[in-house]
């Protein structure tokens, strides 16, 4: 008896996908590049000679450290701010969820800018500020602009407009966390507060970190409207240094270039921040579950 051989499959080469709009788009964005980078070295008025004086200068460097100081500073209150109303918007008692939700549509629904002026302009409806007895006498008080800087009044309109942006951050955050985890620390005899610390949070951290590293950036971006307080942050840097010689393209590059630069940095952080907590994850889980039963002893 003779086998009977499989017929031989003829095999056809592969042919790849002709994808012609693709090398259009190429063309297309290579000569875009092409015009803007001529542009960029051709056209004088760009003033890089100006640019690389000013780029290290004492005036533009003191208002770059001025704005890291306000970023850093507002996003702390606003990163606090923002997991005490998180924490009372889905508390069970309704005065705190009013209140943290009364607070939220209001920093929420107003801009930035408007809450800046009204806080440098607080002296126009409250002359004076003081500490004493409601609807009674006050001991100690003080002129309003003496108190309230622009510094302070920069702090302020950042970062309790921040705290309403990071509210609903965390909130999501510990939304995410599984329902059944709160109920297991609370039936093992853990407070509220030490099961959101030891339980919820350290879960919340994956959800809440890749937007917080947004809110940060934003931030960062945000304080050049500090500026219209005379508050010498970078912009406003940049701005005096131009009122004076009129190169306001070359200054205004000049602040456009550390915004840059520090935004990239931030972005990088961002991603490592981010890939650390994803692989993480599990072990923050396991942590978690292996600290409950020794708190509920």
């Amino acid at each position: 008896m003779t086998a009977i051989s499989a017929p031989r499959i003829q095999e056809e080469p592969v042919v790849p996908l002709r994808r012609p709009g693709r090398w259009v788009t190429y063309a297309v964005a290579a000569v875009l590049a092409a015009m803007f980078v001529h542009t960029l070295l051709t056209n004088k008025n760009f003033g890089w000679d100006v640019v690389g004086n000013y780029l290290g200068s004492g005036e533009i460097l003191a208002g770059l450290g001025k704005t890291i100081e306000l970023t850093v500073i507002a996003m702390a209150i606003g990163i606090v701010l923002g997991v005490v109303l998180a924490v009372l918007r889905l508390s069970a008692n309704p005065a705190m969820k009013g209140f943290a939700s009364l607070y939220i549509w209001f920093f929420r629904g107003t801009p930035v800018f408007v809450q800046l002026l009204f806080w440098g302009y607080a002296s126009a409806l409250y002359p004076r500020l003081g500490i004493g007895i409601p609807f009674g006498p006050q001991f100690v008080s003080a002129p309003t602009n003496v108190l309230i800087t622009p510094f302070i009044a920069a702090i302020l309109g950042l970062g309790l407009n921040e705290g309403a942006y990071m509210a609903e951050v965390v909130r999501a955050g510990i939304l995410s966390v599984d329902r059944g985890q709160t109920e297991a620390a609370q039936a093992l005899g853990m407070s509220r507060l030490r099961t959101l610390r030891r339980v919820v949070l350290p879960q919340a951290m994956r959800v809440i970190i890749p937007p917080t590293g947004n809110q940060v950036i934003t931030m960062l971006k945000t304080t050049s409207l500090v500026s219209v307080l005379a508050f010498p942050e970078l912009l406003y840097s940049a701005q005096l240094v131009y009122s004076t010689n009129f190169k306001t393209i070359p200054l205004l590059i000049t602040a456009s270039l550390w915004y840059l630069l520090m935004t990239s940095v931030l972005n990088v952080g961002q991603h490592f921040l981010e890939r650390r907590f994803n692989r993480s994850e599990r072990a923050v889980s396991r942590r978690a579950a292996a600290e409950i039963p020794s708190e509920g002893r």
